[in-house]
């Protein structure tokens, strides 16, 4: 198979050599929206992440396989892709723990009111808090059942919460103690002290969390992201964190960066990160094991 690997695979240099040795052609594109290194005819399979932001698809007329360095698809015109019976994988559970273990870590510190006792730190300042809670017994709500959803749901299980699993096709799974069908996410929300969101960005997820369910949410919940920005409404989100006692966990935006001018940067009851949680330092061991895998899985 001729090959197109982009930049998007960090260490893809480390590993082309032994995909020639499985037979396969290789060219490599550093910048996805730079010129191709080929004639896109050549291309049949790819390992990229946004190239077909820049490239539109379906000049890749010989195109077969589609390997992403990401989790989500939704950068890819996947229509397109089911039509044209092109095989495609996505980066799945490469980033899981990562991003679980920032869920939890997020969460924990707003329990243990973190920000708090660092600000007295840089002052010098000796000051009890009364306040701190404890995630034991607290119910969490994890929105997208798949291989983050399932680390989330490991993860806060040891800490004594009651896990609750929404999904668009559920199904059996032991790290949730109950797992309901999307439509019934309106019943499980008020009962919910911690929401996360893990689920992919489609047509029917778009601004699935609206405001509507931000008006079910109870008095301190905590709603964390970290699956794309417009399964929020964000216009509705503000409205809720102004009239509501809710707090917001935010690692991912409509719009990215977030605009200097946005609100959210100013209210005390959100946290905000640069769409990082999915960083790790095993995170390149686990990526280049997939695609190594998944290209030797190839008929």
């Amino acid at each position: 198979m001729n090959i197109l690997i982009t930049g998007a695979w960090q260490n893809a240099g480390k590993h082309i050599h032994m995909i020639e040795e499985m037979g396969h052609q290789v060219t490599f594109l550093q910048y996805e929206k730079d010129q191709l290194p080929c004639t896109s005819e050549w291309v049949e399979g790819v390992i990229c992440n946004g190239l077909f932001l820049y490239h539109s698809i379906e000049q890749f007329t010989n195109l077969k396989y589609i390997q992403l360095t990401s989790a989500g698809y939704d950068r890819v015109p996947i229509d397109y892709v089911k039509e044209h019976n092109i095989t495609i994988f996505n980066a799945r559970g490469v980033y899981s723990i990562p991003m679980a273990e920032y869920a939890l870590s997020s969460a924990l510190n707003l329990c243990k009111k973190s920000t708090f006792f660092h600000e007295n730190q840089k002052q010098k300042k000796w000051i009890k808090n009364r306040d701190l809670k404890e995630l034991y017994k607290q119910t969490v709500c994890i929105i997208g059942c798949g291989s983050v959803g399932t680390e989330c749901a490991k993860r806060f299980k040891a800490f004594g919460t009651a896990i609750i699993g929404i999904d668009q096709y559920p199904y059996e799974n032991e790290a949730f103690d109950q797992m309901y069908n999307i439509n019934n996410l309106n019943d499980v929300l008020p009962t919910s002290d911690v929401i996360i969101l893990t689920l992919p960005l489609t047509n029917e997820t778009k601004h699935l969390i609206n405001e509507e369910r931000l008006s079910l949410l109870k008095d301190e919940a905590v709603l964390i992201n970290i699956s794309r920005g417009a399964v929020i409404d964000t216009d509705a989100l503000i409205n809720a964190l102004i009239n509501k006692n809710i707090y917001a966990i935010l690692d991912v935006f409509e719009e990215e960066p977030l605009n200097e001018k946005s609100p959210l940067w100013n209210y005390e009851n959100v946290m905000i990160t640069p769409h990082n949680s999915f960083v790790g330092e095993h995170n390149s061991e686990r990526l280049s094991n997939l695609i190594i895998r998944n290209l030797s899985d190839l008929k």
